[in-house]
């Protein structure tokens, strides 16, 4: 039986640090549906509870606050960074024999994804997708085109039942999103044109790419000022992808 882990900052909450020093977790739109609809597919948690002294309690304590009785499985909550696979080969073999190809890693990061994959986990970019994942179906990049006198809230409307996430708004016309098969052939269904553009995974490889890059010094913004170090520029087009031009070669 499949086994889904959630991160939780950006995927399943928004966090805040109140007056009092305690943490409190606004579960994003749609999450506690999702996580509803989950039934009894078994869930955990697998996300950096940050620094300093009871940083693991406070976490703790705010996602029983935030989602009450969906997280109960205590052997499947694993909190710490997630810079390597190690963690979620943990994740894997705290499950009691569910194998790695059974497992769901669900997190907004393309680097922590990237190490979910290479313990053998399966990934997904959203909460929405997370059945889509369990199911080995794909998600994509698409280019959702709005026709003539149908405004945003129409648009909103058909994705808050369909395997699709908003990414970014390019234009009152054109919005870029996440979806699945499923998800597109419902949006078509509701007057919208949608372009498919590629499999999320394989452009975030490429975000990967562009994430290591910057983590070493090695390149910038397009815009910004190149250091001695740089060998690439980036640059964020208009629907939301990364694209990366070499420099120069380092001899």
């Amino acid at each position: 039986m499949s086994v889904i882990f959630f991160d939780i900052g950006e995927t399943l909450a928004d966090p805040h640090v109140d007056p009092d020093g305690s943490l409190r977790l606004q579960p994003l739109p749609r999450v506690i549906a999702v996580l509803d609809a989950l039934g009894e597919v078994r869930k955990g948690i697998i996300s950096n509870p940050g620094s300093g002294d009871g940083a693991v309690a406070r976490a703790a304590d705010a996602l029983a606050q935030a989602f009450p009785g969906r997280f109960t499985d205590e052997a499947l909550v694993h909190w710490g960074v997630k810079d390597s696979r190690e963690i979620f080969d943990r994740a894997v073999a705290s499950t009691g024999g569910a194998t790695a190809d059974d497992c769901v890693f669900v997190g907004e990061n393309a680097r922590e994804r990237a190490f979910a994959r290479e313990a053998g986990m399966r990934t997904a970019t959203h909460p929405v997708f997370a059945v889509a994942a369990m199911e080995n179906r794909p998600v994509f990049r698409v280019r959702i085109e709005l026709p003539d006198g149908t405004d945003q809230s129409a648009l909103t409307a058909a994705m808050s039942s369909a395997e699709a996430v908003p990414v970014r708004v390019v234009s009152q016309r054109l919005v870029v999103a996440t979806a699945t098969t499923r998800g597109t052939e419902a949006l078509e269904r509701a007057g919208f044109t949608v372009d498919v553009q590629g499999g999320v995974e394989e452009l975030a490889e490429t975000e990967k790419f562009v994430s290591d890059l910057l983590a070493r010094g090695e390149a910038v913004f397009e815009g910004e000022e190149p250091t001695p170090g740089t060998t690439h520029v980036v640059t964020r087009e208009d629907d939301g992808r990364l694209t990366v031009r070499r420099l120069r070669f380092v001899r």
